[in-house]
């Protein structure tokens, strides 16, 4: 049954040019079983956008049965796709923004939401660089990712 783990999942990205070599990190955190999980990964030739997208998804992936998931970021452009209604209306208006464009990382949002479909998903925004202890291991892991590469 869905969402009988409670899972956070703290998510970050990070990006030396926009584009240019990115980073992402990903930390889950599961208290009811005293477990905690780091993950990371790069790009070469990426956005900032990009690697916040693919630090959640990867951390989703991760999660090997369905949870009640907290997701913490200091991405808006992420949060905001769910707040404020974005990702249903993209859909709706078949991939296309408000203005009619194609939206940017289509690939990466259909992505998401597959990851994301067997969970109970709470969006949580935070501000970035201000002490939150799983956010700036988030960049540190995002930032340390992107160092290999570039």
């Amino acid at each position: 049954m869905a969402g009988e783990v409670a899972v956070e999942l703290y998510a970050d990205g990070a990006c030396s040019g926009n584009p240019g070599p990115g980073g992402w990190g990903t930390i889950l955190r599961c208290r009811e079983q005293n477990l905690i999980k780091r993950m990371s990964g790069a790009g070469k030739n990426t956005t900032n956008n990009r690697m916040e997208l693919t630090a959640v998804i990867e951390g989703f992936k991760a999660l090997k049965m369905p949870c009640r998931v907290v997701v913490t970021t200091d991405s808006r452009y992420v949060v905001d796709a769910f707040a404020k209604g974005w990702l249903k209306n993209w859909q709706k208006n078949g991939w296309r923004t408000a203005s009619k464009q194609p939206v940017k990382n289509e690939d990466l949002w259909r992505a998401l939401m597959d990851a994301m479909q067997p969970h109970q998903v709470r969006w949580q925004w935070i501000r970035g660089h201000a002490g939150h202890p799983e956010n700036e291991m988030a960049d540190q892991l995002a930032v340390a990712a992107r160092m290999k590469i570039a």
